[in-house]
């Protein structure tokens, strides 16, 4: 179902983000690899891929379903993550994904550094959350 959703919204693009062999490899050998899915109605509609490296979290990917986008459901994955989980987060996106940044910018992430050419030519962004303190 992840490969589905993935190839349904990345032809929007003319780009393929995984294969299901891929996805399988990942997800049975990667001992670092976690997944959110985002279910409504028993459809996947959204997931959240990252991996927990040690002391720190790095989003790979968040994806929602083309018609389920602008209603929040990316945000309540986002925002599931940073409350379950007590480490710094991490993340690229690329310059111009104007919704993406706003929604974790909401979450507490800051823009740390410009990855040059990081999509396809095109400037990306490495964003940062860092880990809460419960003192703060």
């Amino acid at each position: 179902m992840i490969v589905k959703l993935t190839k349904k919204n990345f032809s929007l693009y003319k780009t393929e983000l995984f294969t299901k062999e891929q996805l399988e490899h990942e997800y049975q050998n990667n001992p670092y690899a976690r997944y959110l899915i985002y279910v409504e109605d028993n459809t996947i509609i959204g997931y959240l891929y990252y991996s927990e490296i040690y002391d720190r979290i790095e989003i790979n990917q968040i994806e929602i379903e083309v018609s389920n986008r602008n209603c929040g459901k990316g945000l309540k994955l986002l925002k599931h993550l940073t409350e379950t989980v007590d480490k710094s987060i991490s993340l690229e996106v690329q310059e111009n994904n104007f919704p993406a940044i706003s929604i974790y910018k909401k979450v507490g992430f800051k823009a740390k550094a410009i990855r040059k050419n990081y999509y396809h030519g095109k400037d990306g962004i490495l964003m940062v959350r860092e880990k809460q303190n419960a003192f703060q």
